[in-house]
């Protein structure tokens, strides 16, 4: 079997810019359809580049069928937001469908097919039965051998847990710092679900889920839409308040959708793998990073995540949260805005969030949370329990 032709990549493409961005609030959006959410989000970061259309658009969404009995989302949403005529598509990859649709869009501007695209990732979560949304959420697992059995993602990743609690000598309260650093960063982020501290002794006391996974170890369902607009840098400045942020980088990889398909459970070898090649396109490591939007759907996966992407070794994850070193203040801040924890969990919206909110750090507009002198930042959007992962490294204006 012939392998991958040896080419040199990336001769021909163009760097890629995002020159605008919008979101809304994280919430129960009870007077808000999915096309208003995604409408809401995308007129935003079109009046922010100061653009009246764009050639193209690519909609992050997981669970519009299931949930509320609306797919051709593409289509859609470009009608309702005034962009008719336009290409248009839905983008799915589990909870990493927001950072797969923009993927998509940057190949779409690196390659020259279009010279502005708008991604959005839109959810809505919340007008469903919690068992009703569960059941959709477990369809990013394996339905032979996972779903079937009755397993959650909840239960997935407490045997996750609890394997690294017993192969790294790891108790579950140490997993707290997580927590604590979400919610103490979602406080100054007025499109946060839960804008309230939590203390170590809350977690401590917080109602178990799936043994050792509690409630506050968990991210929190909500509705919601981001979008950001994309052109070449090349013209960037031409465009909205002359801020433009550069993708340096844009990765994906994937693993076994079933967790005991892996040959290790407890190392994210796609997380590694995305994370690693995006490394290597920016001509970065780990040590350069000045922030970092990981995918803490649940704590062990941010564990996990910065394990995997060379930020802590393999079972020091806890310790490097453990040490103050994910905090604002801290060599690798994560979660700047409040992380799925205490931000929320929009599934397809989750990974345009990340990068809306990595812009605002770029840009010095992110507040009480701006993080000083930040340069260099990187998101990860994770879908499933670890069988697609995205990974892209953005750059402040120079």
């Amino acid at each position: 079997m012939l392998g991958a032709p040896n080419l040199e990549r990336g001769t021909l493409m163009r760097d890629v810019s995002i020159i605008g961005i919008g979101q809304t609030q994280v919430a129960e959006h009870w007077d808000h359809s999915l096309r208003h959410l995604a409408a809401d989000a995308i007129l935003a970061a079109m009046k922010d580049a100061g653009l009246e259309t764009a050639d193209a658009l690519y909609v992050g969404n997981m669970l519009s069928g299931p949930l509320t009995g609306q797919e051709h989302l593409g289509a859609l949403v470009a009608d309702f937001a005034g962009l008719r005529g336009i290409e248009a598509v839905k983008v799915e990859a589990a909870c990493a469908s927001g950072a797969a649709a923009l993927r998509l869009g940057y190949a779409a501007v690196a390659g020259g097919l279009h010279d502005v695209v708008i991604v959005s990732g839109v959810e809505k979560m919340t007008d469903t039965a919690n068992a009703e949304t569960t059941t959709g959420l477990m369809m990013a697992a394996d339905a032979d051998y996972e779903s079937i059995h009755g397993l959650t993602f909840v239960s997935l990743n407490a045997l996750l847990m609890r394997r690294y609690m017993y192969e790294y000598g790891v108790k579950h309260e140490d997993f707290a710092h997580f927590t604590v650093n979400a919610h103490r960063n979602a406080l100054d982020n007025p499109n946060a679900m839960f804008r309230r501290p939590v203390t170590a002794e809350q977690f401590a006391r917080a109602r178990m889920i799936a043994d050792p996974i509690n409630l506050l170890d968990s991210s929190g369902i909500g509705d919601g839409a981001a979008a950001v607009v994309l052109c070449p840098t090349s013209v960037a400045a031409e465009y909205g308040n002359g801020q433009a942020v550069r993708i340096r980088a844009s990765a994906m990889a994937t693993d076994a959708v079933a967790v005991h398909d892996r040959p290790d459970p407890l190392w994210l070898s796609a997380a590694e793998a995305s994370a690693f090649r995006a490394y290597r396109q920016a001509g970065v490591g780990p040590r350069d990073i000045d922030l970092f939007e990981l995918h803490d759907a649940f704590t062990i996966m941010a564990a996990l995540s910065l394990e995997a992407a060379g930020f802590a070794e393999r079972g020091k994850g806890v310790q490097l949260a453990q040490a103050g070193e994910i905090r604002r203040e801290g060599r690798i801040p994560v979660c700047t805005m409040g992380g799925l924890k205490a931000r929320g969990h929009p599934v397809g919206a989750t990974g345009i969030y990340q990068a809306v909110e990595v812009v605002q750090q770029l840009r010095g507009e992110a507040g009480a949370n701006q993080i000083p002198n930040a340069r260099l930042a990187m998101t990860q959007n994770i879908g499933g329990s670890g069988a697609t992962v995205v990974t892209h490294i953005f750059e402040a204006k120079d």
